[in-house]
């Protein structure tokens, strides 16, 4: 019995122990499990453009023992990203001034900029990286020091020593998910971070623009730059000279009005006040003169345009900030001629073997250059459609206004840079139409023009002259007319299409006078020895050989102008050549008729009377001649 009962008992105090092992381990494991890392990841995207140079994304609720991982990724465009975290407490605004205060001193004293920078990160955030992830891109990993908010802040690098990348970029952020920093993390769990631009302040700038409204034109339409959700547009409009009331129209990207202001014409003033609830891209602005205004004949008026910037409503505002209308590109263009190869004065026309080159920029077409591990994009014919997808299809395109016929590429290429200044090559062979004034020939001097139009609107694209590149090789083979300086113009023509639309034109010209060497020996010799010869006659007694030689005269004189009349155009109005070979045939002609009149007063008797009158015309001739020639010459070099 006493056995029995002490196993009995030693049960009894086993199960009792296995039940209190229980009993404490269950709330351990539960508290363990309660206090588990909750992995979540968010992905965000967002833009930096070159004056907004960082933006600042709140994380709320981060605890202490979290994990923050996030990476940076550029999208489009050059931006080299970098992140850096602060804490939630931070005056994001005067600590932006203050490093780039610090940053300036680094660039007067330190020679190792790279150390001395990543020195002044590290005592500035509380954690940063730069170029950690892919190519370019950033990845950081922080553990959470203490439980709180924290600011992260997504930039561009090295913006504060004054390399400026802009671009779109994609952000993924995750709290203990570290699979965010290979790539393969999926969105999950409920959003955490946020853009707040307010730690920043919203960027205020102001704009001043003037123009004028017609009855042809009573409507100026103002292409307004992009804005961000929250922006706040305002425009102050009125009449500076003229007498109108204005009345304006905000316009989203489809043309839809969704805000206006004074359309009755009840002030003077038209002020207009919107905040923008989304991204506005494509937004205009249209001035117009109030329904009360119809009497409209012309007037001036000035716009004052603000983002952020409620001083505009007063009218009084000083311009500040970014342009807040969007103007055209700047296309440099130029043109090299390398061979003249034929000039059909006839036909009015020039064909050249020659070369156009264009230089633009568009932020569209920047890239990073760990996308490509290139420091340069190259585009030659057989890729020129991958740049046209790349683009958009929108680029300078362009036309020569003045070709006739096909113009021959033989070849283009394209080259873009990663911060989108892009440059366009081409060479051709094609035939160029000029409008030659003959009045003067052969002392004349033409103009050799080559037109380049653009085929977009002038707002969109506008052409400047490319500095250093425009020119003709000495080596270009033409020999007819002396080549002279290559000059360039900007003018501003309707399209040619059409479209009446005013677009930019570029014309590259050169005058040109001719060599005068052809002309002396193969026009005004023969024109000379032929008068020469008419003279000559002069000093026989046989006026019937005379008769004979004139005749003989002219009849050369006519083979000679046949030949010449096929070497220029025929012309609805006389050239000093045309003048020449006309007095010359006249004289000719007046010579053959004198012969013949002495030839009859000779047969009737008055032998002595010719003689005199012979005496007189054989120097008085050369003297009528040359007179003439004198006049022709003074009318058709010297007053015209």
């Amino acid at each position: 019995m006493f056995v029995k009962g002490s196993v009995r008992g030693l049960y009894l105090k086993f199960l009792l122990l296995i039940m209190g092992v229980l009993l404490v381990a269950a709330p351990l494991t539960l508290f363990a499990q309660g206090n588990e890392p909750v992995s979540r990841v968010q992905v965000l995207e967002g833009r930096l453009e070159p004056i907004d140079t960082m933006e600042i994304y709140l994380l709320e609720g981060l605890q202490a023992g979290d994990t923050l991982y996030v990476t940076m990724q550029a999208i489009s465009g050059d931006l080299d990203p970098i992140l850096s975290v602060l804490d939630g407490s931070t005056d994001v605004a005067a600590a932006e001034v203050e490093y780039k205060a610090q940053v300036q001193n680094l660039l007067a004293t330190e020679e190792d900029l790279t150390l001395a920078l990543n020195d002044l990160r590290d005592r500035t955030f509380l954690g940063w990286d730069d170029d950690g992830g892919e190519g370019y891109g950033a990845a950081l990993e922080f553990p959470i020091p203490a439980s709180g908010d924290y600011m992260l802040v997504a930039g561009s690098a090295l913006s504060s020593v004054g390399r400026t990348t802009s671009g779109d970029y994609r952000l993924t952020i995750g709290i203990n998910a570290p699979e965010v920093l290979t790539g393969d993390a999926q969105p999950a769990g409920e959003p955490f971070a946020s853009l707040d631009r307010h730690e920043l302040g919203f960027v205020a700038s102001v704009s001043e623009e003037t123009g004028v409204l017609t009855p042809e034109q009573p409507l100026a339409v103002l292409d307004l730059v992009d804005m961000q959700p929250g922006d706040t547009f305002y425009a102050f409009v009125e009449a500076v000279e003229g007498d109108f009331t204005p009345q304006v129209i905000l316009r989203d990207f489809g043309d839809k009005p969704v805000q206006a202001a004074n359309v009755g014409g009840e002030e003077p003033a038209a002020v207009l006040e919107f905040t923008m609830p989304e991204e506005a891209v494509g937004y205009t602005l249209e001035i117009a003169s109030a329904s009360g205004s119809d009497q409209l004949t012309s007037g001036k008026f000035r716009a004052l345009l603000g983002l952020n910037a409620s001083e505009v409503r007063t009218g009084q505002a000083s311009v500040s900030g970014s342009p807040l209308l969007k103007k055209a590109a700047e296309v440099q263009v130029g043109v090299k001629i390398d061979r003249i190869s034929e000039v059909d004065s006839a036909g009015e026309n020039f064909t050249v073997i020659g070369s156009v080159r264009m230089d633009w920029q568009d932020p569209n077409l920047a890239f990073s250059p760990d996308s490509c591990n290139c420091d340069m994009k190259l585009y030659t014919e057989k890729e020129f459609d991958d740049f046209l997808a790349e683009a958009s299809s929108r680029w300078p395109d362009f036309s020569f206004f003045n070709q006739l016929g096909n113009r021959w590429i033989q070849n283009r290429a394209v080259a873009v840079w990663p911060d989108g200044q892009a440059r366009y090559v081409e060479r051709f062979s094609t035939t160029f139409q000029a409008d030659f004034e003959f009045q003067k020939f052969p002392f004349d001097s033409q103009q050799f023009p080559v037109m380049v139009d653009m085929i977009l609107p002038e707002d969109v694209y506008k052409l400047v002259e490319l500095p250093g590149y425009s020119e003709i090789s000495p080596d270009h083979g033409e020999d007819e007319f002396i080549v002279g300086e290559f000059k360039s113009a900007p003018y501003t023509v309707i399209d040619s299409a059409g479209a009446d639309r005013p677009v930019s034109r570029m014309t590259f010209f050169f005058d040109a006078p001719r060599h005068l060497n052809y002309y002396v020996l193969q026009i005004f010799v023969p024109i000379l020895l032929i008068i020469a010869i008419s003279w000559f006659t002069f000093f026989l007694k046989d006026y019937t050989r005379r008769i004979e030689a004139a005749a003989a005269n002219i009849l050369l004189f006519i083979a000679f102008n046949f030949s010449l009349a096929s070497n220029y155009p025929r012309l609805g109005y006389i050239t000093f050549l045309d003048a020449i070979m006309a007095v010359t045939f006249i004289v000719n002609v007046l010579v053959l008729l004198y012969n013949v009149q002495m030839k009859r007063l000779e047969m009737a008797g008055m032998s002595e009377r010719v003689e005199k009158i012979d005496n007189v015309l054989d120097w008085a001739y050369p003297v009528t001649y040359l007179v003439l020639i004198g006049v022709v010459a003074y009318f058709f070099l010297f007053t015209s």
